[in-house]
């Protein structure tokens, strides 16, 4: 089959690989339908996160089961599935708390030895705890099943990251970041009930889908005229809610700033190349609580889906460019390049 591989900064390529086949009775194997390059790509495209030669990328995928072990019970073949961006397995005491991406047996795409998103099929360990099953029927809508496909990575991504800052009725929310998951926590502002959400960014094209997700305010100055149009709009007193969701000292110190005293930090940005921004002697004076990492976005699923399916909430904008998996380099250059917010991979 063809998959992607990254060989070096810079350096992706579309490959002929084995075929992914059962290998343990609780695992399944995926026929990709839908794939994804996420922000977080782009550190191992850049050279930041290392990659061995050769190994596989890509973490977002949903898809038909073809295969599985004697074990699995909840899925058959033709089923159509979503896989959240780590496989868990459902079981262990993080699991049944909720907190699946510290599964004791999990993973993520990938890994060395492990199948990536970006190609036509995925072996899925613990499929039982890992997969969550969708109706059949999306698969003939191409416009559900590409929202469908927010909730393996950025929805559940931007959602925790509103949880984490405790967004909810009444409440102001900011937001740091116009990436995709940055537009994703305005819609999941927008669906806690927050009254009034700042989105800060600086590309029209991407506050525009802010907008539409429910924003009320963009502010599109950086630093500290950013706290200071913020302020402006909150009689000086901040945010009680703020999402980070860039993962830079600079972004992180705006979210400090930019927080009313006794407000929270949702962060989801993943850090890179940088230290913190963080104070905690500002954060303590200041009583600012925070909240996040890594979101467990397999426990999320259920809870955004129904949303999802009869259009409540439509995530499906943050897609604005399309290829085939042969395309896949092409999307990267074009995520890094900045011309493109978040590339959709289709296989048919």
């Amino acid at each position: 089959m063809r998959a992607t591989t990254i060989h070096a900064p810079y350096d992706m390529r579309v490959e002929d690989v084995p075929e992914p086949v059962v290998q343990l009775p609780t695992d399944a194997v995926v026929r990709v339908l839908r794939a994804c390059i996420c922000g977080s790509d782009l550190w191992a495209y850049r050279g930041t996160a290392a990659r061995q030669p050769g190994q596989r990328i890509g973490h977002e995928f949903l898809g038909v089961v073809e295969e599985t072990g004697g074990e699995v019970t909840g899925f058959r073949r033709g089923d159509l599935v979503v896989a959240p961006f780590m496989w868990s397995d459902g079981v262990c005491d993080y699991c049944r708390e909720g907190l699946t991406t510290s599964c004791e047996h999990g993973g993520f795409w990938g890994a060395v030895g492990h199948d990536g998103g970006q190609g036509e099929a995925v072996r899925v360990p613990f499929a039982d705890g890992t997969l969550v099953q969708l109706p059949k029927e999306a698969a003939s809508d191409d416009r559900l099943l590409t929202a469908l496909l927010t909730l393996s990575d950025v929805l559940g991504t931007g959602h925790h990251a509103a949880l984490g800052a405790g967004a909810r009725p009444g409440a102001t929310v900011a937001v740091v970041g116009d990436g995709a998951v940055g537009l994703c926590a305005v819609l999941a502002a927008k669906r806690l009930g927050a009254e009034r959400i700042i989105a800060l960014g600086r590309h029209e094209v991407r506050t525009d889908i802010a907008r539409r997700f429910g924003a009320t305010d963009v502010v599109a100055e950086r630093g500290e005229a950013a706290v200071a149009a913020v302020r402006e709009l909150t009689r000086g007193q901040g945010a009680h809610c703020v999402v980070e969701a860039v993962g830079t000292e600079q972004s992180m110190r705006t979210a400090v700033e930019v927080t009313r005293d006794g407000g929270a930090i949702g962060f989801v940005g993943v850090p890179h190349g940088s230290g913190t921004g963080l104070d905690l002697g500002v954060m303590f004076d200041r009583n600012i609580a925070l909240r996040g990492g890594v979101a467990p976005v397999r426990t999320y699923i259920p809870d955004l889906l129904p949303d999802v399916l009869d259009g409540t909430i439509d995530p499906s904008p943050v897609f604005d460019m399309t290829v085939g998996i042969e395309g896949v380099p092409d999307g990267y250059k074009a995520m890094d390049e900045r011309t493109a917010l978040k590339v959709l991979v289709t296989n048919g």
